[in-house]
Protein backbone atom coordinates (compact mmCIF):
# COMPACT_ATOMS: atom_id res chain seq x y z
CA UNK A 1 0.00 0.00 0.00
CA UNK A 2 1.26 3.37 -1.10
CA UNK A 3 2.26 6.03 1.65
CA UNK A 4 0.19 9.23 0.24
CA UNK A 5 -0.98 11.02 3.17
CA UNK A 6 0.35 12.29 6.04
CA UNK A 7 -1.04 12.66 9.61
CA UNK A 8 0.10 15.86 11.89
CA UNK A 9 -0.40 15.82 15.64
CA UNK A 10 -0.01 18.22 17.95
CA UNK A 11 0.61 16.40 21.73
CA UNK A 12 2.72 16.80 24.90
CA UNK A 13 6.46 16.05 23.50
CA UNK A 14 6.72 14.25 26.97
CA UNK A 15 3.86 11.95 25.95
CA UNK A 16 5.64 11.40 22.61
CA UNK A 17 8.57 10.31 23.93
CA UNK A 18 6.97 8.06 26.05
CA UNK A 19 4.98 6.60 23.01
CA UNK A 20 7.64 6.54 20.85
CA UNK A 21 9.49 4.62 23.83
CA UNK A 22 6.65 1.95 24.79
CA UNK A 23 6.21 1.19 20.36
CA UNK A 24 9.94 0.35 20.40
CA UNK A 25 10.33 -1.75 23.33
CA UNK A 26 7.34 -3.73 21.56
CA UNK A 27 9.09 -3.88 18.45
CA UNK A 28 7.06 -1.26 15.91
CA UNK A 29 7.15 2.56 15.78
CA UNK A 30 4.46 5.15 17.06
CA UNK A 31 3.63 5.93 13.41
CA UNK A 32 3.01 1.99 12.96
CA UNK A 33 0.81 1.94 15.72
CA UNK A 34 -1.05 4.93 14.80
CA UNK A 35 -1.51 2.87 10.85
CA UNK A 36 -2.48 0.24 13.33
CA UNK A 37 -5.20 1.96 15.15
CA UNK A 38 -6.71 3.59 11.79
CA UNK A 39 -6.64 0.33 9.88
CA UNK A 40 -8.69 -1.32 12.81
CA UNK A 41 -10.89 1.53 13.25
CA UNK A 42 -12.20 1.44 9.57
CA UNK A 43 -12.43 -2.53 10.08
CA UNK A 44 -14.58 -2.54 12.98
CA UNK A 45 -16.49 0.94 12.02
CA UNK A 46 -15.36 2.01 15.77
CA UNK A 47 -12.95 2.28 18.23
CA UNK A 48 -10.82 -0.29 18.43
CA UNK A 49 -11.29 -0.53 21.99
CA UNK A 50 -14.28 0.25 25.00
CA UNK A 51 -14.39 3.59 26.24
CA UNK A 52 -15.40 3.73 29.39
CA UNK A 53 -14.86 6.52 32.45
CA UNK A 54 -12.75 4.85 34.84
CA UNK A 55 -14.01 4.56 38.44
CA UNK A 56 -10.99 5.94 40.02
CA UNK A 57 -9.62 3.02 41.83
CA UNK A 58 -7.45 1.78 38.88
CA UNK A 59 -3.78 2.78 38.45
CA UNK A 60 -3.73 2.00 34.29
CA UNK A 61 -5.53 4.70 32.91
CA UNK A 62 -4.63 6.64 29.68
CA UNK A 63 -6.11 10.18 29.75
CA UNK A 64 -7.63 10.70 26.31
CA UNK A 65 -9.28 14.28 25.73
CA UNK A 66 -10.96 15.75 29.18
CA UNK A 67 -11.40 11.83 30.23
CA UNK A 68 -9.70 8.95 31.67
CA UNK A 69 -10.47 5.40 30.28
CA UNK A 70 -9.07 2.57 31.58
CA UNK A 71 -6.38 0.34 29.66
CA UNK A 72 -7.27 -3.44 30.32
CA UNK A 73 -5.09 -5.56 32.61
CA UNK A 74 -5.02 -8.40 30.67
CA UNK A 75 -4.51 -5.73 27.35
CA UNK A 76 -0.93 -8.22 26.64
CA UNK A 77 -3.01 -11.27 26.03
CA UNK A 78 -4.52 -9.74 22.84
CA UNK A 79 -0.44 -9.60 20.95
CA UNK A 80 -0.89 -12.83 19.22
CA UNK A 81 -4.63 -12.28 17.94
CA UNK A 82 -3.39 -8.60 16.79
CA UNK A 83 -0.55 -10.04 14.58
CA UNK A 84 -2.21 -12.78 13.33
CA UNK A 85 -5.22 -10.43 12.01
CA UNK A 86 -2.36 -7.97 10.40
CA UNK A 87 -0.66 -11.37 8.61
CA UNK A 88 2.40 -10.79 10.92
CA UNK A 89 4.33 -13.57 12.80
CA UNK A 90 5.20 -12.87 16.47
CA UNK A 91 8.49 -11.64 17.62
Amino acid sequence: MAKEATLQVRMDSELKEQAELLYKQLGTSFAEAVRIFARQSVEDRAMPFTMHLSSGSSKRTLGIANGKYKIPDDIDECNSEILEMFGEKEI
